[in-house]
């Protein structure tokens, strides 16, 4: 069996090792956090490097034209999550601070490790990357207006492109531009393919090297108020659970296959949380607790876009339910 193979098959073991071990760091030595934060995007650039050399550059061409799944994803995105997120935060006490983190993390979609979730899953990885410049557009226009629908104005001021831009060049484009140099080299060159086929076997250790780089330097700032931010994870939770089943049910009403449904289900849950956080950090004294909203939210999604890597091939959107796509 080959490394890639032994890795797909026994990778929910080690992201749970990947956890285990951040969780024993980040309670055993919170001094070491910010150390690891660094390492944060670094680590997602190299992992959405290697999710990149995956796929195709042919494929994620024929991607960009596909404007049924991009309008979906923005539909799902951007009208169907700020009513869940909505209905699903009337039950939180009435406190700015807690409600402005929940509603920055939850009203905007990740750009970042989505790609490389929906990959694990068997989904159309390339149909995501083919969105992320819309979805990053969008979410930068619309967070202010959805923070003044939900808050008032006096919150939606706060929103600045300047994390979101960078984000999108060290994350997104700069791994997409080498991943297509990396091809390109792997067709003219020996030793191009060679490196390319040896950087097959990296996206499972380098998702289980995100996880524990997140989850190790995220830890101590939601330890030190959990007391305070306990009643967001219910929220969290039921968002894990809500979006999923409404995926699958607009892939359907589409009539998407099962690559496309399983890369909808992933781009209407994953949030973009790590990109956010810097907005988190950059407000004002009284929402002081807000950056630890927004960190215990990124906690409680990777565990579970762990299990959807799972859950979602085998009963949300199975393979037999392929329609050809």
């Amino acid at each position: 069996m080959s490394a890639p193979d032994w890795l797909r098959r026994h990778q929910v073991a080690f992201y749970a090792v990947a956890v285990i071990l951040a969780i024993g760091i980040g309670v055993a030595r919170p001094s070491a956090a910010s150390l690891v934060e660094r390492l944060i995007d670094p680590v997602l650039a190299v992992l959405l490097y290697v999710t990149f050399l995956d796929i195709p550059f042919v494929r994620l061409r024929r991607a960009f034209r596909n404007g049924r799944f991009i309008g979906a994803a923005l539909g799902l995105n951007f009208v169907v999550v700020p009513v869940v997120v909505w209905g699903l935060t009337r039950a939180l006490p009435d406190r700015p601070a807690i409600l402005v983190g929940v509603f920055m993390v939850l009203l905007t979609p990740c750009i970042d490790y989505v790609i490389t979730f929906t990959e694990l899953a068997g989904g159309d990885a390339e149909q995501i990357i083919a969105t992320t410049p819309a979805l990053m557009l969008v979410q930068l226009l619309l967070l202010p207006v959805y923070l003044w629908l939900f808050m008032g104005s006096a919150v939606a001021h706060i929103i600045d492109a300047g994390p979101f831009v960078e984000a999108f060049l060290i994350i997104i484009a700069l791994p997409l531009a080498l991943a297509w140099l990396t091809e390109a080299w792997a067709g003219r060159s020996s030793t191009g393919e060679s490196w390319q086929a040896a950087m097959g076997w990296l996206p499972i250790p380098m998702m289980g090297v995100t996880l524990f780089v997140v989850i190790a330097s995220q830890l101590p700032r939601v330890r030190g108020s959990i007391d305070q931010i306990a009643v967001v994870v219910p929220v969290y939770l039921a968002f894990l659970v809500v979006m999923p089943l409404l995926g699958p049910t607009a892939a359907r009403v589409l009539g998407m296959g099962v690559g496309e449904s399983r890369a909808l289900v992933f781009t209407a849950v994953t949030r973009n949380s790590l990109v956010v956080l810097p907005l988190a950090l950059a407000l004002p004294e009284g929402y002081r607790i807000a950056p630890a909203v927004v960190v215990t939210q990124t906690l409680v999604e990777l565990v579970g876009m762990v299990t959807l890597t799972r859950v979602v091939p085998a009963w949300l959107v199975p393979r037999s339910d392929d329609s050809g796509a």
